[in-house]
């Protein structure tokens, strides 16, 4: 196996997705080339760099590329993202293409593109591929058996987090600019904390996920992950099917956050706490009040996750005749966890969806007060490969690292990460959660905080 080399990359030449577009408007750049870019990067590296896409789509994302090529040159107004490489989470139905969603044997193409598929090519974007994931979305580490992992681009030797692995890895390796993920527990959020990237989980119920593969149909969500809030906000416009608004930062002077006393700051280890509490002296600077406070709904969380919780019982139903015909070809962490949907009979399913709407009304109108929840996106840093050798610490860092981004799933809340480490330190995610439905608000509050965040000229 060779050494993947940073400096075999190519950079895209800019880092904003406002800015590539700006180029190819004027004339500056081209979106046949960022493809090119895009497969160059693809190409590029040891193994594990070569797992981050599953299947490339080259033959149309070319077609794609030179459309959007043509209406640039030929002043006619293009799409919202025309020419920009986006990549899909394998869950996402893209026609003609197998839906394997991690898994070796699914083998049936897609009849017709997912409808957040079909609003991205309305769009101009250039689908490059399908990325790698953890095998049917079910675990936030990222790893996978049957297609292997990709390694962590910022701590070689780490997870990239998951299960949109790939998707992330893709952004943080040019190998796309922006990435399409779905988040159950997390699986957008945490591999953009451990790739040192944006990523944006919005209300379960703005982005449709006609054509998805699903996991959960209580918490699934589709979501983007890309470089800055800015270009997440983009193309979150687009999948919403909502007509693009420049985003405007919102100032921090005057907002309140909350800071969870409770749960979500239990194990945090040493470098993630040092991250976070760095992000929260820098948002008091830049005039944040920020109030440590007891979040009594935290507490009953786990409760709703007893038995593996809605997850285990909503897969189970997917997946019960597959487990049957093809069990011996799952991933067996994966299979174990949702035939723990089996022991979860009617009652206690609809005992779980009865407490958790008590749940969402509490935290609802606990957030009326604040700005915002604050708190580390994931606990701990990527673990190593090797320690998660181990059934028992696969286990037990799953959950670990599930945990804090959970919470907005099961509470039904919008969340974004941004990156607060340290250049040259382990990645980490500081996560914003706000009040379902509020999603331009955090969208805004959260660009606010990147610029709080970013390191002085």
């Amino acid at each position: 196996m060779t050494q993947s080399r940073v400096e075999d990359l190519k950079p895209l030449p800019a880092q904003s997705l406002a800015d590539l577009l700006t180029m190819m408007a004027g004339g500056q750049g081209r979106a046949t080339e960022l493809l090119q870019i895009c497969q160059h990067n693809m190409d590029t590296g040891d193994d594990r760099a070569r797992q981050v896409y599953t299947a490339r789509f080259d033959r149309t994302a070319a077609a794609e590329a030179q459309a959007a090529d043509t209406l640039y040159q030929a002043r006619v107004p293009a799409g919202e993202l025309a020419g920009i490489p986006v990549a899909l989470k394998a869950l996402f139905d893209v026609a003609g293409q197998v839906t394997h969603a991690g898994s070796q044997w699914w083998d049936t193409p897609a009849p017709a593109d997912a409808l957040i598929v079909s609003r991205l090519r309305r769009a101009g974007a250039v689908i490059t591929g399908h990325t790698n994931m953890t095998e049917f979305a079910y675990s936030g580490l990222g790893l996978n058996p049957h297609y292997g992992t990709p390694d962590n681009p910022l701590a070689p030797g780490r997870i990239p987090g998951g299960s949109s692995s790939g998707a992330a890895v893709a952004v943080a390796r040019d190998m796309a600019a922006a990435a399409i993920g779905t988040d159950t527990g997390g699986s957008i959020r945490i591999p953009s904390a451990y790739c040192g990237l944006v990523g944006f989980k919005p209300s379960q119920q703005r982005i449709p996920r006609a054509g998805t593969f699903p996991l959960s149909d209580s918490l699934d969500s589709v979501g983007p992950i890309a470089r800055t809030v800015d270009c997440c906000a983009r193309v979150d416009a687009v999948l919403a099917g909502q007509q693009w608004q420049p985003l405007r930062p919102r100032p921090l002077g005057g907002l309140c956050f909350a800071v969870p006393a409770n749960y979500m700051l239990d194990g945090v280890s040493a470098d993630v706490a040092g991250a976070f509490s760095a992000s929260l002296r820098q948002l008091r600077a830049a005039g944040a009040r920020i109030e440590e406070v007891a979040v009594p709904v935290l507490d009953t969380l786990p409760e709703l996750l007893e038995g593996g919780g809605l997850t285990a019982a909503e897969s189970y139903h997917v997946h019960r005749e597959w487990l049957r015909t093809h069990g011996d070809q799952y991933d067996p962490r994966v299979s174990s966890r949702m035939e723990r949907g089996a022991q979860l009979g009617a009652a206690d399913y609809l005992e779980l969806l009865r407490r958790r709407r008590e749940r969402k009304q509490q935290a609802d109108a606990w957030l009326a007060n604040y700005d915002g929840l604050l708190a580390p996106t994931v606990p701990i840093a990527p673990p190593r490969f090797e320690e998660l050798a181990g059934d028992d610490d696969y286990a037990r860092l799953n959950l670990l690292v599930l945990r804090n981004p959970t919470v907005a799933n099961l509470l039904d809340l919008c969340a974004i990460t941004l990156p607060n480490h340290e250049p040259g330190a382990l990645p980490s995610g500081l996560m914003l959660v706000g009040r379902n439905g509020a999603d331009s608000d955090v969208l805004a509050i959260a660009a606010g905080i990147e610029e709080a965040l970013r390191p002085a000229c």
